[in-house]
């Protein structure tokens, strides 16, 4: 197989080279670039199987590579790869068809198993023809979605056989059912069957659990016009009726069978729409570039209750403060769904990051490219809402933390502590009132709560001044006292000590 390499940075240019000779031996790297119009021109004499590619470069980006090779029928599989600050790029490579997309800095067994799926990819390319296809639906799988070209022989196969000539207009119709897919898909392609089988309409309807989609195909449309006010009337009306509240539909035609993939990608590009209408309305291309949308001003006052919230270690105000961000969202108001996705990502950001400063999350057990590509994904409101419930059952199982291996002397221990250390109480103290020595505290503690008192004191009190200082503009003499410190000077050096910055400084970079 034929690789090229085009990534602007060469530390990561050459890494993947190197990869691939450690990794994939029978692979041949014919080619390396440092920006997308040189990639192009090696693509175009190459002719690789695959290209990995950087998305922002100089001259001309990964993208608009990309969007130049298809436009050439070059039918390379792509590897995109893109840093967590280009949403936008990375959020265009998903819905542009790409193979593979990947968050840098790169994590070695995701790379090896995304080049082990582009192989799979190939192999099944490899297998489709005519004959072994043998029917319609088929034959418009792999034109759609198997990279099958439309040749000299298939042509004739689609003419002689299904009278599919150079000129049959198509329209293209997604159903996206998103995690619902297995639950709802058999039902509802009954209920389209049903229907169009009684209007005796020409169509196939193609079942894709991978996007989560099904997609109707209708050919020998001579007025897609008055189809698709049809189907807007008959079809959608019926699915709603019948419980089916949360499909996204989109429409888009075609004029021969070898547009029908582009076409589908196009529209797949403005499936996302669906976030800013809702239900019951179909994104119909190329109506949709006519939508004129408000400018989306970012609820700052929500993110502040949020932070406010989270540093209380209050699920019910975090719970609410969701609530009102979803909700935000929701108005009469079009906004454009890239606006709204990015609007997701800060908050939820903001929420995983304070969370992380005050102790409360850990950034292991969250897989934050899934997240970020869940965001991105996104078709619909309700897969958006999904992505912040699941980063609050995160917060809740946190808050809700309870250590059962724990003895009652150090239980009484820490609940002492939590609710007087605000007044400077030392491990000293409480041994006296549970009549103790402090050595046989201490050594309890340590051996039942895996950390030293004095440690555990002083991060308990690091974190809640960290959650002061990011959600109040309380004085810096004030917060040590708050958090049981009676020396700021004293306050402040143990502060550095432990998150490398001033008190003031931690406030302005996390404000």
């Amino acid at each position: 197989m034929k690789v090229i390499i085009v990534e602007d940075e060469i530390r990561i240019r050459e890494g993947i080279c190197k990869l691939f000779g450690k990794m994939f031996p029978e692979y041949q790297v014919v080619g390396m670039a440092v920006n997308g119009e040189e990639g192009l021109k090696m693509i175009l004499d190459k002719r690789p199987e695959l290209v990995v590619t950087d998305v922002k470069m100089p001259v001309m980006d990964g993208l608009q590579m990309v969007a130049r090779m298809y436009e050439n029928k070059v039918k390379s599989k792509v590897i995109v790869l893109s840093a967590y600050s280009e949403f936008s790029y990375a959020q265009q490579a998903i819905r542009f068809g790409v193979s593979e997309y990947l968050v840098k800095p790169l994590v070695f067994m995701d790379f090896v198993q995304a080049v082990k799926n582009v192989e799979s990819q190939l192999e099944e390319v490899e297998k489709l023809s005519p004959e072994v296809l043998g029917n319609l639906e088929h034959v418009l799988f792999g034109l759609i979605f198997g990279g099958m070209g439309l040749n000299e022989e298939l042509s004739s196969f689609l003419e002689t056989k299904y009278e599919i000539g150079a000129d049959c207009g198509f329209s293209e119709v997604c159903l996206y059912l998103g995690g619902r897919f297995e639950a709802k898909s058999g039902r509802i392609r009954r209920i389209l069957e049903d229907c169009l089988s009684r209007k005796e309409m020409k169509y196939c309807i193609l079942e894709m659990p991978k996007e989560k989609l099904l997609l109707v195909v209708f050919y020998g449309i001579r007025e897609p016009d008055i189809l698709e006010r049809w189907f807007r009337h008959e079809i959608i009306e019926l699915l709603f009726a019948m419980g089916n509240m949360d499909i996204g539909l989109g429409w888009i035609n075609a004029l021969g069978a070898g547009e029908l993939r582009g076409s589908f990608q196009k529209l797949q590009q403005y499936m996302e729409w669906n976030i800013s209408f809702g239900d019951k309305v179909m994104i119909s291309y190329p109506k949709i570039l006519q939508v004129q949308t408000a400018v989306c001003i970012y609820p700052i006052e929500i993110e502040n209750s949020l932070k406010a919230a989270v540093c209380a270690l209050d699920k019910g105000r975090i719970g609410k403060s969701l609530e009102r961000f979803n909700a935000y969202f929701g108005t009469d108001y079009i906004y454009a769904p890239k606006e709204i996705k990015e609007s997701y990502v800060r908050f939820l950001w903001v929420m995983m990051n304070v969370s992380k400063e005050i102790g409360l999350l850990d950034y292991e057990k969250l897989e934050q490219q899934k997240i970020l590509e869940k965001i991105m994904s996104a078709v619909n409101k309700e897969e958006l809402k999904k992505v912040s419930e699941e980063i609050f059952s995160f917060l809740r199982e946190s808050i809700q933390e309870d250590d059962g291996n724990v003895g009652l002397n150090v239980k009484k221990a820490e609940s002492m502590f939590l609710e007087y250390y605000q007044q400077g109480i030392t491990l000293e103290e409480i041994a006296a009132r549970l009549n103790l020595t402090p050595e046989y505290l201490g050594m309890l503690f340590h051996k039942e709560k895996g950390v030293k008192f004095s440690a555990y004191a002083r991060d308990y009190r690091i974190a809640k001044a960290k959650a002061i200082l990011i959600s109040s503009q309380m004085k810096l003499g004030e917060v040590a006292d708050r958090v049981g410190y009676s020396d700021a000077k004293y306050f402040s050096r143990v502060f550095k000590e432990c998150t490398g910055q001033l008190p003031a400084e931690y406030r302005k970079t996390h404000k």
